[in-house]
């Protein structure tokens, strides 16, 4: 069974909803999932504009992926996020946090600001990996 243990020299970032780093023992699979965005099943970008709803789906479609390899969120031991707008995104965060305190985790993250994603209109994109 995966066990985690958090590592935060000072508890800033835990105020901010992700751990610094963690330490994972006891895993036996390792699951390594591309950026998920607000895409509808065919591929189309939903909620051009809206950083909000395009965050909602791009979680929506991170859950479902994960789901498809028999873990959920709170198996995610690493996300990698990348927003057109960085405000926008952090205002928006309370999701990934009710998303993931809804399973009492908060992984370790990183958040990068880009010029573009991969489709034009595309606000938000995030990765994950995961473990059990």
């Amino acid at each position: 069974m995966m066990q985690r243990q958090a590592v935060n020299p000072s508890d800033w970032s835990v105020k901010l909803g992700y751990n610094q780093a963690e330490l994972i023992g006891g895993m036996t699979r390792q699951f390594i999932c591309s950026g998920q965005t607000s895409v509808d099943d065919a591929g189309n970008l939903r909620h051009e504009g809206d950083m909000r709803a395009q965050i909602g789906l791009a979680l929506d479609n991170l859950e479902t992926v994960v789901k498809g390899a028999g873990m959920t969120l709170a198996n995610v031991i690493r996300l990698g996020i990348y927003a057109t707008d960085v405000d926008a995104a952090l205002q928006n965060f309370d999701l990934l946090g009710a998303r993931f305190g809804g399973h009492d985790v908060a992984p370790p993250m990183t958040l990068l600001g880009v010029t573009r994603l991969a489709l034009p209109g595309m606000l938000f994109e995030i990765e994950a990996t995961a473990a059990d």
